[in-house]
């Protein structure tokens, strides 16, 4: 590969390299509403806040590479001591390097911290910069004697670049709505088919039978107060569910002052208290929801605070898409249909990397023919 003159260096935090840097490269286009999981706000608010630190085994090493004194490109980097808050699981991996006496750890991550969203991870002004990203992300696994460098929730470009420069390809799956150019949540309805348009009201008229409202609170309608409520329900559901919750309190804070055009901030009352709320933030059309929680059950909250209303606000600002997060075959039924994800992997130890390559074949093409299962069976009516 032919790389013009590039030199490269790890930065540490985002804070190192600058907000007007780092920025330059994550949205060179200068889009006025960008992808949120590119931005330096983004990143200085996990960093920041205490959620991904060396502390909670996130220790932030950005990679950049500069041309002429001036940063060209930026790729998101953390050495880690664990494969947590990543949603690429790679433990058998990692179980089958230090069965052989290797050692997994540490390795590298290039990702957004706790954050499985589609995105450009080599954030860079030129395809020039891009290759010279994916060759110094191999120099550090060296440098730092690191055992592998995994590029995780790249686009389908960086992927194909990726696998150009002898990284491993990687796929997987969500499930994302998408927006046909509906006018009104009905509408949408009316492409259903017969038996899921009328499970989805009845799941709407359950929660609003209840007795529940709720609240769109995005740009200065967001307040301290809604970060305490959300961050109670966060940590009450997040823990029942992976046991220790990865964000701090202050991440909140932080985004909510730095990001607040980019939040949709979903709140369920019911009798005037808050019972559940929703955080997404979206740009570059598209709608990305993150994290949930609850302090009450009541049927059906769950789908229709994080995807109902989801679908009710892309729909209300004419947004193209809406990304539900990891996993949950349950949406497909709710409107949310099945799309490849990309991940991309370099490994050192060549008995491991033959391994993981030979494996990951034979995934891709699963990957590929579950999707198109999944597919077939979508709550759309056929035509």
């Amino acid at each position: 590969m032919t790389v013009p003159e590039f030199s490269a260096r790890l930065a540490g935090r985002a804070f190192d390299i600058g907000r007007t840097a780092w920025n330059a490269c994550a949205n060179p286009q200068g889009l006025a509403s960008p992808h949120p999981f590119t931005r330096y706000e983004f990143f200085d608010a996990v960093e920041g806040s205490g959620s991904a630190t060396t502390r909670t085994g996130w220790r932030p090493l950005h990679l950049v590479v500069e041309r002429s004194g001036g940063i060209e490109g930026i790729l998101p980097l953390y050495l880690k001591n664990h494969s947590q808050g990543e949603y690429v699981f790679d433990h058998a991996w990692a179980d089958a390097l230090e069965r052989a006496g290797g050692d997994y750890y540490p390795k590298l991550q290039a990702s957004v911290p706790f954050t499985p969203a589609t995105g450009r991870r080599f954030l860079t002004k030129s395809d020039d910069a891009r290759a010279a990203l994916l060759m110094a992300g191999r120099a550090a696994v060296k440098e730092l004697e690191a055992s592998s460098l995994h590029v995780t929730f790249l686009t389908e470009e960086e992927w194909r670049a990726a696998g150009e420069a002898g990284y491993l390809l990687r796929a997987d799956q969500q499930f994302h709505w998408q927006n046909r150019g509906y006018t009104s949540f009905d509408q949408f309805l009316a492409e259903l088919s017969s038996s899921k348009r009328k499970n989805l009201r009845k799941e709407r008229e359950a929660v609003r039978a209840a007795g529940v409202a709720f609240d769109w609170l995005t740009g200065s309608d967001l307040t301290e107060a809604h970060w305490d409520a959300f961050f109670a329900f966060y940590m009450d559901t997040g823990g029942r569910k992976w046991g220790h919750p990865y964000l701090t309190r202050d991440f909140f804070s932080r985004v909510g002052k730095s990001m607040a055009d980019q939040i949709l901030l979903v709140m369920a009352r019911m009798g005037g208290r808050p019972i559940a709320g929703a955080l997404n933030f979206f740009g570059d059309g598209v709608l990305y929801g993150r994290n949930w929680g609850c302090s009450e059950f009541v049927p059906f909250l769950h789908f229709e605070t994080c995807y109902y209303q989801a679908i009710e606000f892309a729909i209300a600002r004419g947004l193209a898409k809406v990304e539900a997060g990891a996993q949950g075959e349950h949406k497909l039924l709710r409107g949310y249909l099945p799309v490849a994800t990309y991940s991309a992997h370099y490994i050192a130890h060549p008995g491991l990397r033959r391994a993981v390559d030979d494996y990951l074949v034979r995934e891709r093409d699963a990957v590929a023919a579950h999707i198109d299962e999944l597919a077939e069976h979508g709550p759309f009516r056929k035509t």
